[in-house]
């Protein structure tokens, strides 16, 4: 309890919040850091993952190949790309350990979510003279939306609790909290940077939960059908409840 306490002290001292060493600052680093990862890995995985999904062709190779990432330690990345000729060029080999992985579950999810859309729906799409793109636009990727804010999720989570190794290439964000408070042999901030890291990351995860919910392009058809199950349900049920009993005996 009293590293908590001590952690409770340090986030409540209006000192830490301020500054080029403060929160806030680390914050804002953390978070610009996370948002670029995620958005060069999108731009990597998520063209590749839905072209290989409409064309069916490709992606069991695709996504062996990216899972092979998830066998290598980010830490271990991390320090070999620190030692390469990259270790001089700033936050490149964070942003490249980053990215590599985030690539495998943003490449994953969306090619299953694309492989398993219903095909009578697509064949249906596709027999109504649709072209491919159309058919990937206004088909395809609505049915495999939830798959892939699926792996959205994951990977931003990952990232952002992830980020924090930048602070041992020298870079920002939240990790130099905790870095720094192993410096000081301060364990109440090391438990308070701890701390902010999954207050952050929980937060995020929550924030997606919504997003997905709002953006949904087929948040309506969902709604019906589970109306229209929960309706048809009942109907059976109370007919099941109106059924005439045996009749008694004479």
């Amino acid at each position: 309890m009293g590293a908590i306490a001590g952690a409770w002290q340090w986030l409540t001292t209006a000192a830490n919040w301020a500054g080029e060493k403060g929160v806030w600052h680390r914050l804002a680093e953390h978070l610009w850091l996370s948002a670029l990862c995620l958005a060069l890995s999108c731009l990597i995985a998520l063209p590749v993952a839905l072209f290989l999904g409409h064309i069916g062709k490709g992606g069991a190779l695709a996504v062996n190949l990216s899972n092979v990432g998830r066998a290598v330690p980010t830490f271990a990345v991390l320090v070999l790309l620190t030692l390469s000729p990259l270790g001089t060029q700033g936050d490149w080999p964070t942003i490249i350990a980053l990215v590599l992985f985030a690539v495998p579950p943003l490449l994953t999810n969306a090619y299953l979510g694309m492989r398993e859309a219903d095909r009578d729906v697509v064949e249906a799409a596709r027999g109504m003279g649709m072209s491919g793109p159309q058919l990937l636009l206004r088909v395809e990727i609505p049915l495999a939306y939830p798959l892939i804010m699926t792996g959205l999720r994951s990977a931003t989570v990952q990232v952002v609790a992830t980020a924090t190794l930048a602070a041992l290439a020298g870079g920002g964000g939240l990790g130099r909290i905790i870095t720094a408070g192993f410096g000081n042999y301060d364990t109440a901030q090391v438990v308070a940077g701890a701390l902010l890291v999954a207050v952050l990351a929980l937060g995020v995860e929550g924030v997606l939960v919504l997003a997905e919910r709002l953006l949904d392009p087929m948040r309506g058809r969902r709604r019906a059908s589970r109306a229209g199950s929960r309706t048809t349900g009942g109907e059976r049920s109370g007919a099941t409840g109106s059924l005439p009993g045996p009749a008694a005996g004479p």
